[in-house]
């Protein structure tokens, strides 16, 4: 079921393996091109484009863009009492964990009459990105709304795709875990028209400075034509599990983490990287009968049989861990004996799930974790949605007349260095 590519012998520099794990191909040039006139139009006339672009796309025109208010409430109300209480404790640890990513002013004495002090302030307005597609991401907005409240963000809107089957307004789901974080301000409208209305606004809605949340390509596509007019989390591709196995680990455990990934898209990426041959095997038998009783069968068949997927055969748990680097994965999982020594030599990956008791999926809902995390080998050099997220660092510099006249040659030196003599003029004259 899934291909073998057997890396033993081989290169263990990252170079080398960063060009050859599998990994999921999308074109995202192609389709910023495809939703540039998207954009423009939203940019143009506003909502009014947003409602006629999802009807063109999806089928769907809400009666209003924003979700009223009594929808919201009643959504909550009629909540099947299990979900609530599941999301009242996702929230709960999520709150947990991400209250502890606070981040506090700190001031540093330089010298004498010389300080530095660095503040962190919260963006004013953010947008959340909801998706609303295959499946009901209720999880998503909590992770996206519980640390943007933790950093103090004063003005949250979310947005979720119109659903045909629920009068146009998103998922009542969705709906209800807004309502048990407070969120008021809710739009129903996805894709790329989703992402331009919130960094344009029109008359009546107000722009954000800041798009987070995970959506397909052409919301990623869409996120990088308007990065720069607002901030972005980051451009996230299809979802991706790798899996560092050796031969202590549960075949079963194993096939099915890999499925819960590759039950999400078609072009979900589930990477086993292992030195036994003997796992991989039993995991290829346990696959068969898994996928076959899985609900969404023939998605995760799709998925697994892709060029994105695959067992990757290595020499030992050092290739192994050389491999993992290399994919710099959005889910990497550790099945291994000393599982919690090895996951610390890990170097890339946007979270790690240590051991038999620690599946991605507790991560995806109730770890206390955020689910919001790199794609597409970007791990290795971006975090995971987090308070930090939405705060900005600004530095304060204050010096009195002594600190500055005794470090005013040096900046004359340096400015002339780089032959730009006014910024040592705007040092020497306040010394004169």
């Amino acid at each position: 079921m899934l291909r073998t590519l057997d890396l033993r012998g081989g290169s263990r520099s990252n170079r080398v393996l960063r060009d050859i794990v599998p990994r999921a191909q999308i074109d995202v040039d192609s389709a910023v091109e495809s939703v540039r006139p998207i954009v423009q139009d939203v940019a143009d006339r506003g909502a009014v484009a947003a409602m006629e672009w999802s009807e063109k796309l999806d089928g769907v025109r809400p009666e209003n863009i924003r979700v009223p208010l009594d929808v919201i409430a009643a959504a909550l109300d009629k909540l099947d009492p299990d979900i609530r209480i599941a999301l009242e404790e996702a929230i709960r640890r999520v709150r947990i964990v991400h209250e502890h990513q606070r981040r506090s002013e700190s001031q540093v004495t330089v010298v004498d009459g010389g300080t530095v002090t660095e503040r962190w302030l919260p963006v004013d307005r953010v947008g959340l990105y909801v998706p609303g597609g295959r499946a009901v991401y209720p999880s998503s907005v909590v992770m996206n709304v519980v640390p943007a409240q933790i950093a103090g963000v004063e003005s949250i809107v979310v947005v979720s795709p119109p659903q045909k089957d629920f009068g146009g307004w998103p998922h009542p789901t969705i709906l209800a875990a807004c309502a048990l974080l407070g969120i008021d301000e809710v739009y129903s409208v996805g894709g790329a028209q989703a992402v331009a209305l919130l960094a344009y606004g029109d008359e009546d809605i107000e722009p954000v400075v800041m798009v987070t949340g995970p959506g397909n390509m052409w919301v990623t596509a869409a996120k990088r034509l308007l990065k720069g007019r607002i901030g972005i989390d980051s451009e996230a591709g299809p979802t991706e599990i790798a899996i560092l196995a050796d031969d202590s680990a549960n075949p079963s455990y194993v096939a099915a983490d890999l499925i819960s990934q590759a039950e999400h898209d078609v072009v979900a990426a589930s990477v086993l990287v292992t030195p036994s041959i003997d796992l991989a095997n039993k995991v290829q038998e346990a696959l068969i009968e898994m996928v076959a009783s899985a609900k969404h069968s023939e998605r995760v068949m799709t998925a697994l049989t892709g060029v994105q997927s695959g067992i990757v055969l290595v020499d030992d748990l050092d290739h192994g861990l050389a491999v993992v680097d290399a994919y710099a994965a959005e889910h990497l999982e550790i099945h291994t004996r000393d599982a919690h020594n090895v996951s610390r030599r890990v170097r890339n990956a946007g979270a790690v799930f240590v051991g038999d008791w620690s599946p991605v999926s507790l991560g995806d809902y109730a770890a206390g974790s955020n689910h919001v995390l790199p794609t597409g080998g970007c791990a290795c050099h971006s975090s995971g949605l987090s308070v930090q997220t939405f705060l900005r660092g600004i530095h304060y510099v204050e010096y009195d007349e002594s600190a500055l006249s005794d470090i005013g040659p040096t900046v004359i030196t340096l400015a002339n260095a780089e032959d730009l003599p006014s910024h040592g003029v705007a040092v020497a004259v306040r010394l004169s």
